[in-house]
């Protein structure tokens, strides 16, 4: 009777297994999309900093990213289990806070360069180096981490939806096996990419005459040329990430932008153009949701403004 117990625990926990390793596939080709864009979004969040700072500011977006997870899982099957109806609304309102920081990054940096690049150097009049930077990393960190939660949740909530109909048990481990693998596969890459520098120079450096070292200097040189356009390209696409993740969110949320982006995509000719229409009117509602989401917060903190200074004695 034990050794018939025991086969048949055995038994159930391959089963169980087998089930999340389908369920894992599933869930991490349905969120491989959103992948991609945390990549982008988190290299190009972190680029800029000290050569010697990059690898500790990633580990810390990435201890960072991990805490995301932590509240994440566990909210995202509370919600699941109680309050359903609330995930959609919750995700939403993420999307738009991707959009809005998308076109407040391009409203500063076309609108505003000038503005930011005078009030620079007095802001750093009087003030210790080392803390400035420190300053500046702390905000890259909170940036990026604040960006890392919303693709989390995205990452999260699709995973839910693929084991919606599995039990509890399947779900809490599934879900904890696409945060972990990720939280790891992201900012692994991020950290390959942000260092692809240094080991271009590693490479250009390589001594002797042979073939193998002047093949290796010849790589290092050809990597040190693309690297900066690489993170000029990453710079892009981060922020265009923003606008094509956020406004899918958003759309997705609305059945009847959604519905009408499907049609409308459905009735061209182009195999291409189905599959790149739906993302760029995706974007282009991104940005206009980004848009009004910036003029609504800047109104209301003119508003905040203007009542404090009225509050405020002379």
């Amino acid at each position: 009777m034990a050794g018939a117990s025991l086969l048949t625990l055995i038994d159930d926990i391959a089963t169980i297994l087998d089930d999340v390793s389908v369920m894992t596939k599933v869930a991490a080709k349905k969120t491989a999309g959103v992948l991609g864009d945390d990549l982008a979004l988190n290299a190009q969040q972190v680029a800029g900093v000290n050569a010697d700072r990059e690898l500790p500011v990633v580990l810390a977006v990435a201890k960072g990213s991990a805490v995301n997870k932590l509240i994440l899982v566990p909210t995202a099957l509370v919600i699941s289990a109680f309050i359903p109806w609330a995930v959609t609304p919750l995700l939403m309102l993420g999307g738009l806070f991707l959009c809005y920081e998308g076109v407040e990054k391009l409203f500063h940096q076309f609108f505003h360069h000038e503005e930011v690049n005078y009030s620079e150097p007095e802001n750093l009049i009087g003030r210790d180096e080392s803390l400035t930077i420190e300053t500046s990393e702390k905000e890259k960190i909170a940036a990026a981490v604040r960006t890392d939660f919303v693709l989390s949740a995205e990452i999260i909530v699709i995973t839910l939806g693929t084991v919606a109909s599995a039990d509890f048990t399947r779900q809490i481990i599934v879900l904890t096996s696409i945060a972990i693998i990720m939280t790891v596969g992201v900012y692994g890459l991020v950290a390959g990419i942000v260092k692809l520098d240094d080991g271009g120079l590693y490479l250009a450096k390589s001594q002797g005459r042979a073939l193998l070292p002047a093949l290796k200097r010849k790589l290092g040189f050809a990597i040190l040329s693309f690297a900066p356009y690489m993170m000029k390209t990453l710079a892009v696409v981060g922020t265009a990430a923003m606008f094509l993740v956020g406004g899918a969110i958003l759309t997705h949320g609305i059945a009847s932008v959604h519905h009408w982006i499907e049609y409308f995509s459905s009735s061209l000719n182009s195999g291409l153009l189905q599959a790149t229409v739906p993302a760029l009117l995706n974007g282009v509602f991104g940005i206009a949701a980004g848009a009004v989401a910036l003029t609504v917060m800047s109104i209301i903190k003119r508003v905040i403004k203007r009542l404090s200074t009225q509050k405020s004695p002379i």
